[in-house]
C-alpha cells in the first residue's frame, strides 16, 4: 500500500449498508460518479472516517507516449484489479463489495437468489450465477410481479425477504457484456417493504423442458438452499436459523424449466394456490 499512500486522495465517501461501515477513497473526484452505480442499493451516507472495509481506487490517465497509467483497485491491503478498462475496475470493486456484504452483513442472511413479490408474498428463485435467474426474474416483472432482486434474497430472522434492488443484469449473446436494466424499464416497479416468503423455487434450465417440479422435504429443501447461502461458513448458526424459519413456512420446489416466459404462469399459479400466511401479533391477521 505504500505506493498508493504516496499518491494522496482527493475525494472519498463512507456509508453504512446492511450493518457494515464501508469507505471508498479515490485519486480523482470524477471516479465517484462512475462508482455510484456500483454501490449497494440500500446504503446510508455517513461522515465518520471509521470504516470496516476500505476501498482505494487509483484512476489511470490517458496514453502518454509509451507509458500508460492503470486503474488500480484495492480492498483494504488486497489488490483487486490493475487494468486499463475503467469498467473492469469498477466491476471488480462492485463484485468484492457485494460478496463482503453477503458474507459479513449484520442481522441478515444472503441467499444467492432472484426475488419478486406477488400479492403480498415473495417468490424466491434460488441458483448460482449463470443459472438463468435474471431472465426469469425479468419475465416475472414484465408479467406484473414486483422486483426485489436478481442476485440476493436478503433474509431476516423472521423469514422475511428484504429488497436488494440493484438493476437487473441481463445477459445477451455469448461474449457480450451484460446489460443493466431497471424494473421500471421493464414496465414494473421495485419493492420497498419486506415480504414473507411464500414459495422457494430451484429451477434448472433445460432447452425444451416444462416446469413440472417436485416438492422437496423440509430437510432436503434446507440442504438445497444452504448450498446457495453465503454465510454458511462464517455464520453457520445464523444462516441455519434463517433458512429453517423460512422453509418451515414455505415449500421448496425443484425441477427443470424451459424458456423463462413459459415458466412464469405456473410459478405464479403455484404461489397463488398456497393457503394464506397467518402472522401472529397482538391481533392475528392474514396476509392475502
Amino acid at each position: 500500500m505504500k505506493a498508493i499512500d504516496r499518491l494522496g486522495w482527493v475525494a472519498g465517501i463512507s456509508f453504512v449498508s446492511y450493518g457494515r461501515r464501508v469507505g471508498i477513497r479515490v485519486s480523482a473526484a470524477s471516479a465517484l460518479s462512475a462508482l455510484d452505480a456500483c454501490l449497494p442499493p440500500l446504503r446510508r451516507r455517513t461522515s465518520s472516517p471509521v470504516v470496516e472495509r476500505l476501498y482505494s481506487f487509483v484512476v489511470g490517465g490517458d496514453a502518454s507516449g509509451s507509458v500508460r497509467r492503470f486503474h488500480i483497485v484495492h480492498a483494504d491491503a488486497n489488490r483487486l484489479a490493475r487494468t486499463l478498462d475503467l469498467r473492469v475496475a469498477c466491476d471488480s470493486l462492485e463484485n468484492d463489495l457485494r460478496l463482503y456484504l453477503a458474507e459479513q452483513s449484520r442481522g441478515r442472511v444472503f441467499l444467492h437468489a432472484g426475488v419478486v413479490g406477488w400479492r403480498g408474498r415473495a417468490l424466491v428463485i434460488a441458483g448460482r450465477s449463470m443459472s438463468g435467474k435474471s431472465s426469469l426474474v425479468a419475465a416475472l416483472v414484465r408479467a406484473g410481479a414486483t422486483y426485489y432482486s436478481d442476485e440476493y434474497a436478503v433474509l431476516d430472522a423472521h423469514g422475511r425477504v428484504h429488497p436488494y434492488s440493484a438493476p437487473l443484469s441481463i445477459r445477451g449473446e455469448p461474449g457480450t457484456n451484460p446489460v443493466r436494466v431497471s424494473a421500471e424499464e421493464l414496465g414494473g416497479r421495485s419493492g420497498i417493504a419486506p415480504l414473507p416468503v411464500g414459495l422457494f423455487a430451484i429451477p434448472e434450465y433445460r432447452e425444451g423442458a416444462r416446469w413440472r417440479p417436485r416438492t422437496l422435504s423440509t430437510g432436503r429443501g434446507m440442504l438445497a438452499l444452504l448450498a446457495n447461502t453465503f454465510p454458511i461458513r462464517s455464520r453457520p448458526a445464523q444462516a441455519l436459523k434463517a433458512i429453517e424459519t423460512a422453509v418451515s413456512r414455505a415449500p421448496v420446489l425443484h425441477g427443470r424449466r424451459g424458456e423463462a416466459e413459459e415458466t412464469v404462469e405456473p410459478l405464479l399459479s403455484a404461489l397463488e394456490s398456497l393457503p394464506p400466511i397467518t402472522i401472529r401479533s397482538r391481533r392475528a391477521k392474514e396476509v392475502r
